[in-house]
């Protein structure tokens, strides 16, 4: 369950990060000695907090990673958004580059997005989602959102920055996926949804769910 603002994987050498965190811990945990290998399968952008996937073994990258682009990977998120959201939508975009640097924008020559959404409450002028992420693109919910008219609450890239949160308002909430070794069917994972997301979703009168409401 990575929280915000920690890199999932260094950008820089000495920079903090997930990926060396979860490495240190499993030398700690099993006692071992030497390199210990974990596998990169995908991403979180650095400030949105969530469950992320690391594998132990060389097969279960390969195996997860095939998982992932093959989109047999169930993603959902919880998000605050700025602006009265329909009760549910799909989005579909193509997402490249902006030419001006930083972030993404839609583009002809973009790599095709898509995601779908619920509304699971408004309030002054607000709206509390539920996404299930259907392609894994580089900010695809942020921008996606945006174009929408609906973008993420304290997200300075694409919308503006919030009071009420310092960073976008968005956790990589649950996840299933086939189990990468053996016929041991689906791992569901869940991480629990940090401080000051629970703390904005409170003042607007919002509960977070118990499990997935998009199938």
């Amino acid at each position: 369950n990575k929280p915000a603002g920690l890199l999932t994987q260094a950008a820089t050498a000495g920079d903090e990060n997930c990926l060396d965190l979860a490495r240190e811990y499993i030398r700690e945990r099993y006692d071992k000695k030497g390199n210990v290998y974990l596998g990169l399968v995908h991403r979180l952008d650095r400030n949105v907090s969530g469950a992320v996937v690391f594998a132990r073994t060389s097969k279960a990258a390969s195996r997860l990673t095939r998982s992932f682009s093959q989109r047999a990977v169930q993603k959902h998120y919880l998000a605050v958004v700025e602006g009265d959201a329909l009760a549910e939508a799909s989005l579909k975009n193509r997402l490249g580059p902006r030419p001006e640097g930083r972030g993404v924008c839609e583009r002809s020559d973009g790599k095709e997005a898509l995601l779908r959404y619920r509304c699971l409450g408004r309030a002054r002028g607000r709206s509390w989602l539920e996404v299930r992420l259907e392609t894994g693109r580089k900010h695809q919910i942020r921008a996606q959102l945006a174009l929408a008219g609906l973008p993420l609450v304290g997200d300075p890239l694409y919308g503006a920055r919030a009071r009420a949160i310092a960073r976008p308002a968005l956790h990589s909430w649950w996840l299933a996926l086939p189990h990468p070794i053996g016929d041991r069917g689906e791992l569901a994972l869940t991480a629990s949804v940090p401080e000051d997301l629970r703390t904005l979703a409170a003042s607007l009168g919002w509960v977070i769910p118990e499990r997935p409401s998009i199938l």
